[in-house]
């Protein structure tokens, strides 16, 4: 085969584009568009359809909203507040693996051995006569077959529903929140288990409310009286339908038991509808009969299935939960005022019973304030005895945890307006039911809401200090000043700053910091660093070194992670006492990750300390950074990442000292050797892209044995690598190839070594390829291509590119060789054959036809097309004529490049043949 003379600098300018100069650089900013014309519209007066583009024209006559649509979405919402509300209940309060029961009726027993009656008899007969099956002494069971027992009860009340028998329904639907007062006053059991039993009661009311609906719309024989609206009034109810509306409110009238009682009423409160227009009346004859309940847990859960059930109406009025809060109110004030409470012979932890009962008061709070006018707002607070004359808050007593979701739920306004008043309605409040430091705290977030005038900040600051300068607990210190850390920054009042970091700093330092304490902390110094621009400034503040002294643990890493972020965002870094500090802080996280034994999963702190090694420049003093990332390979070795970022940063080194006025070979050298001791411990599939690059940099400093021997090691590492393990995308197989033909490409500039033979590196890479089964046909065509148009290359007269004009190429040191070309030839025939064979080995016929025009255009752009390669290629031509299409825009232009190199007969026979 003969080599196909190239000249390279005529094909360059043959192919090259005509430069024209352009009007406007293409990266400056585009001139305005012109102002586009006016269109006159012509309304046909259709006027269903509203165009959102088309301004409003102010027509006073236009329709109002529909707020009947309105009104029908927002019954919706309430349920999915439940829904959301029920859940974060469940999770701020685990469910215990034990129920206590102070007795055992028949719904927590299993049935079989000790009962063979039908389950709703049983049911019937235990509420006919509950002495009999009492039991002494309180029993336990398991909360997996409580919850079953009570599935069970609801599948009981449904298939008696489902049997006409409404009677039996009603009584078992009894049984749901008589539970609760079987519970051996478990505070957490009762909880949970309200909330399976209000499931029971909203299913009840379902059925209830759509028998009656049904009766109101359809007679007995199923003819149709009317179809309700959603806004329908009592007029529109049939006698029949409000019949059996009255039977069953007078049948759960008939209950004796209170808290059964009140919650069936609730769970037909709706069905209110049928019989009157304004059901309010209900409501608060319900928060009446909610005063006798005597558990205070039991009672505040009943008031929030009221609230929640009061929600299916399509108006009602707030003021029965107004008069709940009260009642509320009340109940913890007896409860914090008792010595010792208990309730049938337990003692009940106070604290506890309080958090219990804060949920009931926080869905009470967001219902009551939910879209309420500045003047409802007021009118709610005079109600609530906290307006002294309708404009400013009293310095009155509050109980500190009705204040605390009060103050969550007031409109920001209020707040702002108000603000002095709150602090003096915070200042009374010292009740045990809520820490006062929470609402110093939640008083601080709401005013950073709204932009408040600076001395009202000013004010509320002095005072807030004044009262957290008493505390002696770290925790409740920094629970406050958190809070009002970003109102300090974003007024600039650092005689403010100055002081709660002195606070801090002294209470860490004589009590040191425990772990509860350390997420506060980190939140005030992550405010800090995202406030401040420069490291520097925040380093200089008064008492922040010693404040990052004491942290430690994970709050540490996050500070630390944030530094580095900080450090780094605002481009190199060359102070050598920054570069230290930095240096130490990386060093830490990386031996916190070792350890802690934790897994960098996201990379976050692999990526942080690579680019604080990125950004670090020593400027002239070179060796000095060389030094810097020595330092870093021994003391961040853990980083995978890292290693990769020193590899890069001491080649950037390398380069820069050749750039340098005064050339420096042994440091060149140098930063070589750093690189290719590290690229070893790097993980396998990124060393190949190492030693190319570093090898690179070694020739381009004239480092030529150096470079042989990193080419050597790339070529050689690939043995490590096999895609069968699963540890490469197609992404990473085409950055293989990728990288390979970009090896190919240098080794042009590479000079032979006398030592080794002329095709020792090609040949080298052959051979891996071809041993290597993992390399897919595809993979092979390429690379194997790549080497062929290598060998064509170096067998020219003159080469295409030097990097180094001292270091001679091949066309220099091998010119009138003829031994060299016959090298060459021997080894591109060997690889032709694998060539060839690649192309037919490929399974998928599109793939295979591509890689058939690819070999083709290979051995056409390589060699002289004699009898025997046309051949070939007429062969290649033909696989991908029946694998693509005839119109196929690759497959047409290898024709014709067939038909410009190939003598006239062959390109006949091309022509032809399509």
């Amino acid at each position: 085969m003969e080599f196909r003379p190239r000249d390279f600098s005529a094909e360059h300018e043959s192919h090259a584009l005509p430069r024209l100069r352009a009007d406007a650089h293409p990266l400056s900013a585009p001139p305005p568009p012109p102002p586009l014309a006016q269109v006159d519209v012509v309304d046909g007066g259709n006027t269903d359809f509203f165009d959102p583009l088309r301004g409003t024209d102010n027509d006073a006559n236009a329709a109002p909203p529909d707020h009947a649509n309105l009104n029908e979405a927002v019954d919706h919402q309430p349920t999915k507040e439940w829904t959301s509300f029920r859940r974060l209940l469940m999770q701020r309060f685990p469910v215990s693996k034990m129920v206590s029961v102070s007795s055992m009726p028949d719904v927590l027993m299993r049935s079989g051995k000790l009962h063979e009656k039908s389950s709703p008899n049983m049911h019937l007969e235990e509420l006919d006569d509950p002495q009999k099956f009492a039991e002494e002494g309180v029993k336990t069971i398991t909360w997996q077959e409580y919850v079953s027992r009570l599935h069970e009860l609801k599948d009981d009340i449904t298939r008696s529903w489902l049997a006409e028998d409404r009677v039996t329904s009603l009584k078992l639907s009894i049984k749901a929140p008589s539970l609760l007062e079987t519970l051996a006053d478990e505070v957490l059991d009762k909880l949970n288990s309200g909330g399976k039993i209000w499931d029971i009661m909203d299913m009840l009311g379902n059925l209830v409310w759509q028998r009656i609906k049904r009766k109101a719309e359809f007679s007995e024989d199923g003819a149709v009286h009317c179809n309700l609206a959603e806004n329908f009034e009592a007029r529109d109810i049939c006698a029949d339908a409000k019949e059996t509306c009255y039977n069953w409110f007078s049948k759960i009238g008939a209950v004796q038991e209170l808290l059964p009682r009140i919650y069936l009423e609730l769970a037909i409160l709706p069905c209110w509808r049928f019989l009157l227009d304004q059901p309010l009346d209900s409501l608060q004859r319900l928060v009446m009969m909610a005063r006798g309940l005597g558990d205070p847990v039991a009672s505040a859960y009943c008031r929030l299935y009221m609230a929640h059930c009061a929600q299916k109406l399509p108006s009602h009025d707030i003021g029965y939960l107004v008069t709940c809060v009260k009642d509320i109110r009340v109940i913890l004030m007896q409860i914090l005022s008792a010595n010792e409470r208990t309730h049938k012979n337990v003692k009940l932890n106070k604290k506890l019973q309080v958090s219990l009962m804060e949920p009931t008061i926080e869905y009470i709070m967001k219902s009551i304030f939910n879209g309420l006018s500045q003047r409802q707002v007021n009118d709610v607070l005079s109600e609530l005895g906290l307006m002294k004359n309708q404009q400013d808050l009293g310095s009155v007593s509050c109980v500190s945890i009705v204040l605390h979701h009060l103050l969550k739920e007031l409109p920001i306004e209020v707040v702002s307006s108000n603000v002095v008043q709150i602090l003096h309605l915070i200042e009374f409040s010292k009740d045990n039911s809520f820490g006062q430091h929470m609402n110093y705290r939640l008083l601080g977030f709401r005013l950073y809401e709204i932009k408040s005038p600076v001395d009202i900040v000013n004010a509320v600051l002095d005072k807030v200090t004044q009262v957290i300068a008493l505390y002696d607990s770290l925790d409740e210190y920094l629970k406050v000043v958190d809070a009002y850390t970003d109102l300090i920054l974003q007024n600039q009042m650092d005689n403010h700053l100055n002081t709660i970091l002195e606070g801090i700093s002294k209470r860490a330092w004589n009590k040191g910091v425990t772990e509860d304490e350390m997420p506060s902390l980190q939140s005030l110094v992550v405010k800090l660093l995202s406030h401040f621009k420069c490291l520097e400034d925040v380093f200089s503040l008064d008492r922040f070194p010693e404040i990052m002294d004491v942290m430690y643990g994970k709050s540490q890493d996050v500070v630390f992670l944030h530094i580095l972020n900080m450090a780094t965002r605002n481009g190199h870094i060359s102070d050598p006492t920054s570069i230290q500090l930095l240096f130490e802080i990386s060093q830490m996280l990386h031996d916190n990750m070792e350890f802690m034994n934790v897994k960098d999963d996201d990379g976050q702190v692999a990526r942080s300390i690579s680019r604080f090694v990125h950004m670090v420049d020593y400027g002239a003093e070179m060796e000095r950074h060389l030094s810097f990332l020595v330092d870093c390979r021994g003391a961040l070795g853990r980083l995978n990442e890292l290693k990769e970022t020193l590899v890069h940063s001491s080649n950037s080194l390398a380069i820069q000292a050749l750039k340098s006025a005064k050339k420096h070979p042994s440091f060149v050298k140098s930063c070589v050797t750093f690189s290719e001791v590290t690229i070893p411990s790097i993980a396998a599939r990124r060393q190949f892209d190492l030693f190319l690059e570093t090898a690179e940099v070694a020739f381009l400093g004239g480092l030529v044995s150096h470079s042989d021997g990193l080419i050597d090691s790339a070529i050689s590492c690939l043995h490590t690598l096999d895609i069968i393990d699963g540890f490469r995308t197609p992404t990473d197989v085409e950055g293989l190839v990728s990288s390979i033909r970009k090896l190919c490409g240098f080794l042009i500039m590479v000079p032979g070594n006398p030592s080794l033979p002329v095709t020792y590196f090609p040949n080298n890479l052959f051979t891996l390829i071809s041993s290597r089964s993992w390399f897919e046909p595809k993979m092979r065509t390429q690379i194997f291509s790549a080497i062929i148009l290598l060998l064509t290359t170096l067998s020219q007269k003159k080469l295409p590119y030097h990097a180094n004009t001292q270091i001679p190429g091949n066309d220099m040191l091998y010119y009138g060789d003829s031994s060299y070309n016959q090298e060459l030839g021997s080894l591109s025939k060997l690889v032709l054959e694998n060539l060839l064979s690649a192309v037919q080995q490929e399974p998928s016929m599109a793939a295979r036809g591509i890689m058939a025009l690819e070999a083709c255009n290979c051995i056409a752009s390589s060699f002289m097309l004699s009898n025997e390669l046309s051949s070939v290629c007429l062969t290649l031509i033909e696989t991908a004529k029946s694998c693509l299409s005839v119109q196929d825009r690759y497959l047409r232009s290898t024709i014709q490049l067939l038909n410009k190199q190939s003598p006239t007969s062959v390109g006949i026979m091309v022509s032809t043949s399509i």
